[in-house]
């Protein structure tokens, strides 16, 4: 029977959650790095013992931790995240000039046939590549080196590339977001980027249609149809059905379109979740509801999904990369909370249950279906 494994990263370190097919019982591993924060951890689709983690602290930096035994052990490895000799400047939220600085990463993103292949995106937004499994790390130097890259400034949370999507059809081709810079396509292996955000419009900026300055929230793609994508902006869902090219808003019916996460079925690549708050200043759900909203036309209609979660006191947040999905035949969706939840449904999103309560805030949610 196949097995399912969730990577949890938190502000206080990292857990692994593991079931059988079924997801009844789980079994819970952790906490890794205890006291650290683990932005992100994923594990490689070509080698499903291969898990990389992010782990970060104020005081002593970043780390990079790889496992080759699905978990159970890590090591860390090279941690020089040296950006590529591109000098200059990004916009501050004032508008003064601000060098750039690296922080910490947020995104891990394993190629998708090769386990030694790994890209990370950083703060302030850079997006790095190692071709030897983390031992040494190298700036794709051509995403900052581009025009725009002075306009840029940092959202509330930081100046944070946080998405990094791979097409599983043409090797060449990578898709990031910035918060909060924007969204940006390259079709030479990351050597040159081109923004692609015609149709986004976001108020709070001079210019609501300028090519540069929306905060994405998070992207996500079905692997079956890589000229689609779905974003969550601060304010609007949205959707392209050509690369990036065009995006409209589907936000239809939803009670609220702000939000963090965004995901899409793994089986039916016109249904997809989110999970809308209050507002870009209350970070908390709705009327204190919370609720998970599924579309199964690809945006616009959309319902809410509350069975098994709380629907009153509730005022949890749900982080951009702290959703996910699995693989098996009745499609399984995850989501973690600032409230320590990590919960599960095992039917799309029907009904759910919480895995484990009490943990720290969850940061990121991760999944692997494992044979």
């Amino acid at each position: 029977m196949s097995k399912v494994r969730v990577l949890v990263g938190t502000r206080k370190g990292a857990f692994i959650l593991e079931s059988d097919g079924k997801r009844e019982s789980w079994d819970v591993s952790g906490p890794f790095f205890t006291g650290w924060e683990i932005y992100h951890m994923k594990a490689s689709p070509a080698d499903p013992n291969r898990i990389y983690a992010s782990q970060s602290s104020g005081w002593f930096g970043q780390v990079m931790q790889r496992s080759d035994d699905g978990g159970k052990t890590w090591e860390a490895v090279d941690n020089k995240f040296l950006y590529d000799g591109v000098p200059g400047t990004h916009q501050w939220y004032d508008g003064s000039p601000h060098p750039w600085e690296f922080k910490r990463v947020w995104h891990i993103e394993p190629s998708l046939t090769d386990p030694d292949l790994v890209y990370a995106g950083a703060e302030d937004a850079a997006l790095f590549r190692s071709t030897d499994g983390g031992k040494s790390w190298h700036e794709l130097s051509g995403l900052r080196k581009h025009d725009t890259g002075m306009r840029w400034s940092p959202g509330a949370g930081g100046m944070g590339l946080h998405t990094v999507i791979l097409d599983p059809s043409d090797p060449n081709r990578l898709y990031i977001a910035i918060s909060a810079a924007g969204a940006f396509r390259s079709d030479d292996a990351g050597v040159t980027w081109k923004p692609i955000t015609r149709g986004l419009v976001s108020e709070f900026l001079p210019d609501p249609k300028a090519e540069v300055g929306h905060c994405i929230h998070h992207m996500t793609m079905h692997p079956e149809r890589p000229g689609v994508l779905f974003m969550q902006k601060h304010w609007d869902v949205m959707r392209t059905d050509d690369a990036g090219e065009n995006w409209r808003e589907v936000s239809g019916n939803l009670p609220t379109d702000f939000g963090f996460p965004i995901e899409v079925h793994a089986h039916e690549p016109e249904t997809i979740y989110v999970v809308p708050i209050k507002s870009d200043r209350e970070h908390f759900p709705l009327d204190a509801k919370l609720r998970v909203y599924r579309s199964r036309t690809g945006g616009n209609e959309w319902e809410a999904l509350t069975s098994g979660l709380p629907q009153e006191n509730c005022y949890v947040n749900i982080l951009r990369d702290a959703m996910a999905v699995d693989s098996l035949d009745e499609c399984g969706v995850y989501f973690g909370t600032t409230g320590g939840q990590v919960y599960a449904s095992s039917n799309a999103g029907d009904t759910w249950f919480p895995i484990v309560r009490d943990l720290p805030a969850v940061l990121s949610v991760e999944t692997q279906t494992l044979s």
